[in-house]
């Protein structure tokens, strides 16, 4: 039986899909209450990357990891970008941290003192010297920049010091080079935080130009958010950047992607690809800390929940859902939705694999190949990589 031209299309678009893992999902990480050691885990960002190639190596779909400074520092970042093609993959976004110094207690980019914000801006700077030499084309920031009392700071000074440092690391980009701009609507800062929304975002990046847009973290929202509506909106204005996927059933977990609300999943990624954004340069990255799952097969399960709500998004008769939106047939449309996400293409993402050599279940080969054995028993001595290394 042959192939309908629809499931032929719908297999390409998958297997040219690609979503970037975190070297930070590889260490050690936990709550604010305990980490819990994992045998095997990486202890240098090099081995981080050889876990990160597994990933890849059994999905097929995610040739690239994060990085993020000062957690993945080395002496010589070409040297990394040449290990990590070595084991097939390649350096992805470099992100920053100005958030765990002392120095920032009261803020980083648009902290009071001047000298703090001059070290925090450096440090941005420093990231773009780094993409260079390890081949990025994307920084991403996020800033944990804000106040917890009121009157503490001037709230609309800290927006203008924002300014002024972003509109300094903008001009150092390189012309094939863009940044990401986080947002987090509390924590930990309470009262007021700099960057607290998509509109914040936006509005900065706006005014900086197209080399500056935003990023939409999953878990950084309100209860009830209609995150689509805020892809779909950034989309229609060119300022969509990409996404850290993970998933929350009360704040910022980070726990696997559509383990809450794998319907929010589908949602989001039909508005992607309605949007135009599935082929046009989005970033799809996980953003993940594995807390008491393994590392690697934590990773592998993400990817794939990523890909089955992107097989669904893809099913969507859009012809059909156009035609009952013009009429007015509101449960017609919706119909249409839901029989889309009501599709198991768990079928047909095991065909697509075996078509692209991989095995049809990623878990179970992974489990099977005997690295999880190996690192374990290869690893020992040194200090594991966790949050801060």
């Amino acid at each position: 039986m042959t192939e309908s031209g629809m499931t032929v299309d719908i297999k390409a678009q998958l297997r040219a899909q690609h979503i970037e893992t975190p070297s930070w999902a590889y260490g050690n990480s936990g709550t604010r209450f305990k980490v819990f050691a994992q045998r095997g885990v990486p202890r240098d960002p090099y081995e981080k990357i050889a876990d990160a190639a597994q990933v890849h190596l059994f999905t097929g779909v995610a040739p690239t990891v994060a990085l993020h400074i000062p957690w993945d520092r080395v002496d010589d970042y070409a040297d990394l970008a040449r290990h990590a093609r070595e084991l097939g993959v390649g350096i992805g976004a470099i992100n920053s941290n100005v958030f765990q110094d002392d120095d920032y207690m009261l803020g980083s980019v648009t902290h009071p003192d001047a000298r703090v914000r001059r070290k925090a801006i450096q440090h941005l700077l420093d990231c773009v010297d780094i993409m260079d030499a390890a081949g990025s084309d994307t920084l991403k920031l996020w800033f944990s920049d804000g106040i917890n009392y009121p009157g503490q700071d001037d709230i609309r000074a800290r927006q203008d010091r924002l300014a002024e440092a972003l509109t300094e690391v903008y001009a150092r980009l390189g012309p094939s080079q863009r940044f990401l701009l986080e947002y987090k609507f509390f924590e930990p800062a309470f009262y007021a935080t700099d960057v607290p929304d998509w509109g914040t975002a936006y509005a900065h990046c706006l005014r900086l130009g197209p080399q500056a847009q935003v990023v939409v973290d999953t878990g950084h929202h309100a209860p009830g958010t209609n995150i689509e509506f805020i892809v779909a909106f950034l989309l229609r204005e060119g300022k969509l950047g990409g996404f850290d996927f993970n998933s929350r059933f009360y704040a910022d977990d980070d726990l696997m992607v559509g383990a809450a609300d794998p319907f929010q999943l589908f949602r989001i990624m039909y508005e992607v690809i309605r949007g135009g954004g599935y082929t046009s340069g989005i970033a799809f990255m996980l953003d993940q800390c594995h807390n008491i799952e393994p590392k690697i097969p934590g990773q592998i399960r993400s990817v794939m929940n990523v890909q089955e709500a992107t097989a669904k998004a893809l099913l969507v008769d859009r012809a059909a859902l156009a035609a009952a939106q013009t009429s007015g047939d509101v449960l017609a449309a919706n119909a249409v939705l839901m029989d889309a996400y009501n599709t198991d293409v768990r079928p047909l993402l095991a065909d697509l694999r075996q078509e692209m050599s991989l095995a049809p279940d990623p878990m179970a080969a992974y489990a099977a190949s005997g690295y999880p054995e190996k690192i374990v028993t290869e690893r020992v001595g040194g200090t594991q990589a966790g949050w801060g290394a």
